[in-house]
């Protein structure tokens, strides 16, 4: 079971801790915030680093560059999980490598879309799940930030999409197959588009997502990872299973550090 360790949330200075008869309301985004700033402080000088994508990961990002320009953090070498985060940390002057010339990588942090107790994860959401389960899956220490909305009691649970990355050929088969393989629960399978004319979304890899949407809880976890690996045309899913070793939550009551 996690080791659970709390904390306040950190006032940005003295003067502003609230006090017992006042409150102060943050937004989503400050407590993604929170928690990554608070992911950072596992960063040390010397490390290989696994950098995440999207709206939590980039404040993670962010600080790491701050640190260095500052001088606090020294020879980080960042592997970027996405494109776009391959350019944020340039931006912000993080010296970049990949899998190839690090195949171990000592610390990844990124956020996720869901985390259950047990600390199994569903990510994706943004798109990279791919790129983000081949690096973090390579790394000694994963650290998972997240604000409180995305705790959930099983994976699935948040009635929000469980991406699964494909190849393009004939994704109307593969989306009927892998809504059959979870019929049992209701499952609804949704190719990821965008824009006005619902263009499929393209990963960076040039595949496709199908979006699984759930009534009710698809059992178990490992049964269902591999019966959707062995449908040929699948990638990846966005299940992430036994692999945080950390998991940090902001929340309006304060920081919470489940570790496995």
């Amino acid at each position: 079971m996690a080791a659970i360790e709390t904390g306040p949330l950190v006032p940005s200075s003295p003067s502003s801790s609230p006090s017992p008869s006042s409150s102060v309301i943050l937004t989503q985004d400050e407590l993604k915030k929170i928690a990554a700033y608070k992911a950072v402080e596992y960063v040390e000088s010397g490390m290989v680093l696994g950098l995440g994508t999207g709206s939590t990961a980039k404040h993670a990002v962010a600080r790491i560059g701050e640190l260095l320009k500052q001088g606090k953090l020294k020879n980080i070498v960042g592997i970027p999980t996405s494109k776009m985060t391959h350019e944020q940390a340039l931006s912000v002057g993080i010296p970049l490598s990949d899998l190839d010339a690090h195949p171990v990588i000592d610390l990844a942090i990124d956020g996720a879309d869901e985390v259950d107790p047990y600390l199994n994860l569903v990510k994706g959401r943004g798109g990279s799940l791919l790129r983000e389960k081949m690096i973090e899956g390579a790394c000694k220490k994963f650290v998972v930030i997240v604000d409180e909305s995305k705790l959930v009691k099983y994976l699935g649970g948040s009635g929000l999409a469980m991406p699964v990355e494909i190849v393009p050929f004939c994704w109307k088969f593969t989306a009927s197959r892998l809504q059959k393989l979870f019929e049992d629960s209701g499952c609804v399978a949704k190719l990821r588009t965008f824009g006005e004319n619902d263009e499929p979304f393209v990963t960076d890899n040039g595949n496709y997502i199908v979006d699984l949407y759930f009534e009710s809880s698809i059992g178990d976890l490992e049964a269902a990872n591999d019966a959707i690996l062995r449908l040929p045309g699948v990638a990846e899913h966005g299940m992430f299973l036994d692999m945080a070793t950390t998991v940090i939550v902001a929340g309006e009551l304060g920081v919470t550090v489940k570790n496995k």
